[in-house]
């Protein structure tokens, strides 16, 4: 079993992480929320066409090679600098294939204008792999003090310049300016802040690469099941479209994601530490799966409620038409974000492959949508298959992890989403009812009592089901013990 000074470190680490993610994001939100009043949707339409491209080439060279080194604990110094060798190959030619084939690009997309800022950014992804190798060790140390005052500080260089060049130029531009000066001061702080100075080598390639090859696999999937929608967006409808449908995607995800991820970036090398013991192994998993439906379920269906005054009062005006982009994929990121922490237990399990195949499975069932329907009428279609697919992802994780985990039962897991879903089902209605035809409130004042009244409704409505189902092991009980309300009788996780 894992010691209380254990638990403690992974609840110690696990807000550490949470803390970052969120002041990360936050940052994010506020360039946003600021470039959003500066700029308009078509150059955010530029800027999304170049990262989608990029991030497709470069995940389709990308080896995976952080987990290499975090799932290997007696990683060498070799491990470490054949890690960096083939991150710094794979971004090299990446560059290279940005760089000409950005015309083709252009033309798929239908937006000349893209291409020299798509050129402009590839540079970013060499850069990038100069990072110190050495960083990644604090997450496999679970050394998230350091690793937030590491990303932190990169993320917060990379927004001040972007602000700076926004409100001088008036242009896209920025966003390229800032994005690599961020990427530069990185590379500098990686070297500060930890002692390694990697080598080019390959002594240990089919070590690495034995772990990467099916990362790589399942880093391609896990791309196109996040970014083929937006593709799609961008060719068959105005960039303006486009621009508008990514700051959705990026605003949706917030209060899932963005609630969730730090989580799972504990929880895989905690996962790691227990997977000698399923029994610990699989009270880690459904504890985990429990906090997960508890914040992400109402995180993501709350956003659907409240979307046209949060886009209005965030965005303005002119953002409108991306309340139901926000509405459709807000509810599509919280299966998908529920369903990460099931894809870390595979990894950790050593089943990379069906971790791989999982990704992959998803976006076929995306494209079999796609087929079947052609052509969208417009990009809220697109969304509706996103979500369908999401749902469907979700449904095929718990399966494999049903299967990794054989004493995982169907009724534990149903137990876990029951209870937030009721809640948040709850919430829904009596915020529409009693805010939905309620259209002489300041934006402000309207979405503040939505969000005071979903909480007061879902926590309510939560806890009274948690009571008449006989107060039973979970996500609930969990969060009664560190608040100090243990019950008599009740053991101490």
């Amino acid at each position: 079993m894992t010691s209380a000074p254990e638990r403690n470190s992974i609840v110690k680490n696990a807000s550490l992480s949470l803390a970052m993610r969120w002041l990360d994001r936050l940052i994010g939100l506020v360039s946003v929320l600021v470039l959003a009043r500066i700029l308009s949707p078509d150059d955010f339409g530029v800027i999304a066409i170049a990262s989608l491209v990029i991030g497709f080439v470069d995940i389709i060279l990308d080896l995976g090679v952080n987990v290499a080194l975090i799932q290997n604990d007696k990683a060498t110094r070799e491990h470490y600098d054949t890690a960096w060798t083939l991150r710094l190959i794979q971004s090299v030619l990446a560059c290279a294939i940005l760089v000409a084939g950005a015309p083709l690009a252009g033309d798929y997309f239908n937006n000349p204008g893209a291409v020299p800022v798509l050129q402009w950014m590839s540079l970013g992804l060499p850069l990038s792999s100069l990072e110190n190798i050495g960083v990644v060790d604090f997450q496999k140390k679970m050394r998230f003090g350091l690793d937030l005052r590491f990303v932190l500080t990169k993320r917060l260089v990379g927004f001040l310049v972007t602000l700076a060049a926004a409100w001088m130029l008036r242009s896209y531009w920025a966003l390229v300016i800032g994005a690599l000066s961020g990427r530069a001061f990185g590379v500098l702080l990686s070297y500060a802040m930890h002692s390694m100075r990697p080598r080019l080598g390959l002594q240990k390639f089919q070590e690495v690469f034995s772990v990467s090859q099916w990362m790589l696999v399942r880093n391609i999937g896990t791309y196109l099941d996040n970014n083929l929608h937006k593709m799609l967006v961008g060719r068959w409808f105005p960039s303006a479209t486009l621009g508008t449908y990514s700051l959705a995607d990026e605003i949706s995800a917030m209060p899932s994601t963005e609630i969730l991820a730090p989580l799972n970036r504990v929880l895989f090398p905690a996962f790691v530490q227990v997977k000698e013991n399923l029994v610990e192994l699989k009270r880690v998993f459904l504890l985990a799966q429990a906090m997960q439906t508890l914040i992400g379920i109402p995180a993501g269906v709350g956003l659907a409620v409240v979307a046209h005054d949060a886009v209005l009062l965030l965005l303005g005006e002119k953002w409108l038409a991306a309340v139901p982009f926000v509405q459709l994929l807000g509810l599509a990121n919280v299966a998908s974000a529920i369903g990460t922490s099931g894809g870390y237990l595979m990894v950790t399990l050593g089943r990379t492959k069906a971790f791989a195949l999982l990704s992959w499975a998803k976006t076929c069932a995306f494209v079999l949508m796609v087929l079947v329907t052609g052509v969208a009428a417009n990009a809220a279609d697109i969304a509706v298959m996103r979500l369908c697919a999401g749902l469907f992802g979700l449904v095929v994780t718990l399966w494999m992890v049903m299967r990794a985990l054989e004493n995982l039962r169907l009724a534990e897991i149903a137990g876990l989403v029951a209870r937030p879903l009721l809640g948040s089902v709850a919430m829904a209605y009596v915020v529409d009812l009693l805010f939905g035809a309620a259209g002489d409130l300041p934006v402000l004042a309207a979405l503040t009592l939505e969000i005071g009244t979903g909480v007061l409704v879902y926590s309510g409505t939560v806890i009274a089901l948690w009571i008449v189902s006989g107060r039973p092991e979970g996500a609930e009980s969990w969060l009664v013990r560190k608040a100090g309300l243990r019950r008599p009788g009740l053991e101490a996780n």
